[in-house]
């Protein structure tokens, strides 16, 4: 380096150090309303909220902790020093919550946003100063430094950092890019990030460490600014355009929590759960990367008009590495309750050369028409209205039973969920619900008769929440059905939202059970016969939210049974399992999932070396292709060259194609998409318990 370049970089850096010094930048404070809001806030936690909160010190421990771990849960910006004038909150958060005293948390917010801002200068500063593009060093890169100890030195943090500039060097280098498109990139990530900083308000902070205190709760506690109970309101009318996905912040990244039934993105077919989105692009123009930005920020990048396209640059679920991303296109749109609606079809079962009709009706979600209900109409669109109108069709078909698919339904309304089980029972209770008192009170279906009382399986996965919790805990516990497919979700608490002087504090406020007294809360509704899944209840679900609330029990309700499935539950397990043996796309989900789950528990660094790191993503999608292959090899389907290939296949696991009805489980398997497999066993598994059922009637005669 020239003496000249090395004199202009130390004034660069004396420029910047005078410009970031802690007098030069913006110290945000609480307002008076924030503070009269956090004491409203800590009132509804504490005489409001289900559980029984004792605000003492372990739990300013563990609310000051959460506060720690939102500002850098990786430990990259904070030194030790920079935290020790703040423990004292450790002792004292609950009586500064209380007193409206948010000065210190605000205090400890300031000084990570000099350190913030500091780093990103030191970055754009390194950038300046020109980037090597020599790869050929043995280090490697932590990925996860959620356990490590905070850095007393900031030479410490320097030499990560410098690391992981070189790491996200090597992603984008990895990516074929050439060395200015490389440093644009990171330029305009950095800088995008700075500028999003500098633009930090004080209502954003005390988001932040409302986040903090009612995550130490439960997940599903938390306050809303007036700019947020704004945008939930236009959420729950559906009158703003978007993707139709729900998104949680996951790190530096953003993460596809959920699909909404019948919306964009889920009609496209380009997105599943635990996608990260690593950038957002209109129909033109360039990308903007969205690494590190705020989740309300890539919310407002995705949505737009209706009709427009957005892009997504996605990383897989299944991907180890973030070098392993693909661009998308979501055309924007509303949610319609067309889109939504429940539908039925008929497929064919072939056994020993006879055909065999099973019904299938698939429910998205649970909804109705406020709007027609609440004008009289006597014609408005409901779950239950619509799945009885299927089941009729369905009867006219001659069908010998009926799958009922609530996969990805993340509930809905209640009453629905009430009333839908009202169809299968001939009177009853179907739902418990407790309140922070300890009252439960008993819903159930009180009308006579039933629409269909033939033999039913209930198809869920992971994503089946909430309403279809209680659904399928009813079906099963009631001997009303087979339930099948993977453990629910484990949603089974109720929130209401509540007013604040300032903004909104969404409350949890009831909890769920089963008539048999189970709760569906954290554990969810365990199916009699378990099929493989691709979504790893590891990083999907409610226990693995942090501070879910516990699994527990009532006493059951008073009810009879329809049916004693359980007598011929092993017949119908063992005949499952032999055919799970010969299924390729069975045999595929069981080996996939297991191969995902150990390479992400091996993936806990990454070399910076590239020809290292090429091979370790090489071998790594090798076994990865190897096992998509095996698959199609066994359906006589052509073999991919490339892993990622399968995404965008028209037999990709993650794509729940349509395909022909009739005959489809003999002779066409070869075009059966992984998810579709799901319906298909389903369908066996019923006709089991038919034919299983039959045999036991003629043995009593």
């Amino acid at each position: 380096m020239s003496l000249f370049a090395t004199l202009s970089r130390s004034v660069a850096l004396a420029v910047m150090l005078v410009i970031t010094s802690p007098a030069a930048l913006a110290q945000l404070a609480p307002t008076d309303e924030q503070r009269q809001a956090a004491v409203e806030i800590a009132e509804a936690l504490r005489y409001g909220h289900y559980a029984d909160i004792d605000f003492d010190e372990q739990w300013s421990q563990e609310a000051f902790q959460r506060y720690l771990d939102i500002l850098d849960g990786q430990r990259s910006y904070l030194l030790n020093r920079d935290i020790e004038p703040y423990r004292h909150l450790e002792d004292d958060m609950a009586d500064a919550l209380f007193d409206g005293d948010l000065d210190d948390a605000f205090a400890l917010y300031n000084r990570l946003s000099e350190r913030h801002t500091n780093r990103l200068e030191w970055l754009l500063a390194e950038l300046d100063d020109g980037l090597s593009l020599e790869f050929d060093s043995n280090e490697r890169l932590e990925v996860n430094r959620e356990d490590a100890p905070w850095a007393s030195r900031e030479s410490e943090l320097d030499e990560l950092w410098r690391k992981r500039l070189k790491n996200d060097a090597l992603t984008l280098a990895l990516t074929d890019q050439d060395a200015e498109q490389i440093e644009d990139n990171l330029r305009q990530r950095y800088e995008g990030q700075l500028s999003r900083l500098r633009q930090t308000e004080s209502e954003d902070v005390f988001g932040l460490l409302m986040a903090a205190v009612s995550g130490t709760i439960d997940p599903h506690t938390g306050y809303l600014s007036p700019r947020q109970g704004e945008s939930f309101d236009i959420q729950m009318s559906l009158s703003l355009e978007g993707i139709g996905a729900l998104l949680q912040a996951d790190g530096e990244y953003v993460k596809v929590s959920s699909l909404v039934p019948g919306g964009p993105a889920e009609r496209a077919g380009v997105l599943e759960p635990a996608d990260r989105i690593i950038a957002v692009g209109q129909e033109e123009g360039e990308m903007v990367n969205v690494v590190g930005m705020r989740l309300d920020n890539v919310v407002d990048l995705i949505r737009g008009p209706k009709g427009s396209v957005v892009r997504l640059d996605v990383v897989p679920a299944q991907a180890v590495d973030m070098t392993r991303s693909q661009i998308v296109e979501i055309t924007r749109d509303t949610v319609s309750l067309e889109d939504q609606a429940a539908d039925s079809e008929v497929i064919e079962v072939k056994r020993d050369g006879a055909p065999h009709r099973i019904g299938v009706i698939n429910v998205p979600t649970f909804y109705v028409d406020f709007d027609a209900w609440q004008a009289g109409e006597e014609e408005y669109r409901s779950t239950t209205r619509d799945v009885a109108r299927e089941i009729e069709k369905l009867k006219k078909e001659g069908v010998e039973g009926i799958v009922l698919d609530l996969r990805n339904n993340g509930g809905g309304a209640l009453q629905e969920a009430n009333s839908l089980i009202g169809l299968f029972i001939d009177r009853g209770p179907t739902v418990q619900v407790r309140d922070a008192q300890g009252r439960i009170q008993l819903y159930g279906d009180s009308e006579a008769g039933t629409v269909y009382d033939g033999p039913l399986t209930v198809l869920v996965n992971r994503l089946s929440a909430s309403a279809s919790e209680i659904f399928a805990g009813a079906i099963q516990d009631y001997g009303r059905g087979i339930v099948v497919g993977a453990s629910t979700f484990g949603k089974g608490t109720v929130q209401t939202l509540n007013e604040l002087s300032h903004g909104q504090i969404k409350l949890t406020r009831a909890k769920f059970y089963r008539i048999s007294g189970d709760s569906t809360q954290n554990r969810g509704v365990e199916p009699d016969i378990t099929f493989p899944s691709l979504i790893d209840p590891e990083r999907i679900g409610e226990s693995s939210l942090d501070n879910a609330l516990a699994w527990d029990t009532v006493q059951n309700a008073q009810y009879r049974r329809y049916g004693e499935p359980e007598r011929v539950l092993p017949t119908l397990i063992t005949r499952h399992e032999e055919r799970a043996k010969e299924n390729p796309n069975f045999r595929y989900l069981e080996r996939q999932s297991t191969l995902a789950r150990q390479l992400r528990e091996q993936h806990t660094s990454v070399s910076l070396n590239r020809e290292q790191r090429q091979r370790e993503l090489e071998a790594q999608e090798a076994e990865q292709l190897s096992l998509e292959n095996q698959r199609r090899r066994a359906l006589g389907l052509p073999e991919l060259e490339e892993w990622m290939d399968a995404r965008s296949d028209g037999t990709t696991p993650t794509e729940d194609a349509e395909v022909e009805s009739e005959g489809e489980t003999e002779g066409n398997e070869e075009e059966v998409p992984v998810d579709r497999a799901h319906v298909l066993e389903a369908a066996e598994v019923l006709l089991d318990y038919v034919h299983l059922q039959n045999q036991q009637r003629m043995a009593k005669r």
